[in-house]
């Protein structure tokens, strides 16, 4: 039986891109060279593609060398080739499955996956709309409470906003959430940006840095309590695994907690009754329904202490995939592990790539089977 040509994707025009190299090298270690021929696609940080060679030199050293870099096309380009050539690059073999690594802006927001269905290639994980729905917090949120799923209070603060009336996003962050809050860009990942705010004073400074990395910031009501988290796996009947906790070693979750701090606790399984944890289990099903999410997603959740409400928090699309993430851990400890939990999420895109082909998009044939009867 012929291996499946997998093409990993990873680096990215992101802050996170370091953190999807580290997530590329274990999905590239995990796939079983018996089932699987990889093909290292990279994406430098200004954005350049880079073809197998080049880009195992991007995920060795997180940078290509001035001579690759020299040599390379312009992203624009690139991107050109990748949706008119049979093949997703100039210089790369055909593949048969696309499995993006890409975490964060311009990876993890639908631009990617809208480009591969472009290209009519199956690939891991969300498509356009859930992608973009789990980037952007403030739309995600509303999406959520639409949807009858318990989030925290919140305001949404543009660039615009703050310029022209600071004095009134003051006011009604003040009335509507108090202090303390949480203060993050809209569409961003990782912690990165984010800032606990104590005091009317510190506001500004908060929002001033989370409008550096984008155009919509969310101001939140902070929640005094637990974070747990679910993974999900799966496309039309989606499946919860164990749920985990996050004991962070800082104040919150923020970046250094997440990466640098050992101190940091992730326990899988979480300490939490099973009635808990059932009911943890079936929201984190829901908000993937709710995004119309297909393959895999992780979902965040706030436990407030005073009265144990469960509020989900966040879904995210491509979540950390490294064999310490939580994401492959709360697999693990549910029975599915991390080779194997690649060869479901390959096995769920190339199932929703053949689902796709039922959708018909000639009007010219679709209305002569409609003249003859479906």
């Amino acid at each position: 039986m012929a291996k499946l040509r997998v093409g990993v994707l990873f680096g990215g025009r992101s802050v996170e891109h370091a953190i999807s190299l580290l997530s590329a090298r274990s999905v590239m270690r995990a796939l079983d060279p018996s089932k699987y021929e990889v093909v290292p696609i990279g994406i430098t940080d200004t954005g350049k593609w880079l073809p197998p060679g080049e880009a195992a030199g991007l995920l060795e050293s997180g940078s290509p060398s001035q001579e690759q870099e020299g040599a390379l096309q312009t992203a624009a380009s690139d991107l050109t080739s990748l949706i008119v050539s049979e093949r997703p690059l100039s210089q790369l073999p055909p593949v048969d499955v696309i499995f993006p690594v890409l975490h964060g802006t311009f990876g993890e927001d639908g631009t990617v996956q809208g480009l591969l269905e472009l290209a009519d290639l199956p690939y891991v994980g969300g498509g356009v709309l859930s992608s973009a729905l789990g980037m952007d917090k403030a739309m995600m949120k509303r999406v959520f409470r639409d949807a009858g799923l318990p989030v925290v209070e919140m305001v949404t603060v543009t660039r615009r906003d703050w310029g022209a009336r600071p004095q009134t996003v003051t006011e009604e962050v003040a009335g509507m959430l108090g202090y303390p809050c949480f203060v993050k860009p809209s569409n961003g990942g990782s912690s990165i940006g984010i800032s606990k705010v104590h005091t009317p004073e510190e506001l500004e400074p908060a929002l001033q840095a989370a409008l550096l990395l984008d155009r919509k910031v969310l101001v939140e009501e902070a929640i005094l309590g637990r974070e747990l988290e679910c993974s999900v796996l799966g496309n039309d009947d989606p499946v919860a695994s164990a749920v985990g906790e996050v004991v962070p070693a800082r104040e919150f979750y923020d970046y250094e907690a997440k990466y640098r701090d050992e101190r940091t606790q992730l326990i899988v399984p979480a300490p939490i009754a099973p009635e808990l944890s059932a009911q943890v289990r079936e929201l984190a099903c829901s908000a993937f329904r709710a995004v119309d999410g297909s393959g895999m997603a992780r979902v965040d959740f706030f436990l407030r202490s005073s009265d144990n409400k469960l509020y989900v928090n966040e879904i995210n699309t491509i979540p950390g995939f490294t064999q310490v993430s939580m994401y492959p851990k709360m697999w693990e400890a549910t029975g599915l592990s991390y080779p194997e939990l690649l060869d479901r999420l390959i096995e769920l895109a190339l199932e929703r790539h053949a689902e796709k082909k039922q959708t018909w998009y000639n009007y010219a044939n679709f209305q002569q089977q409609g003249r003859e009867g479906l």
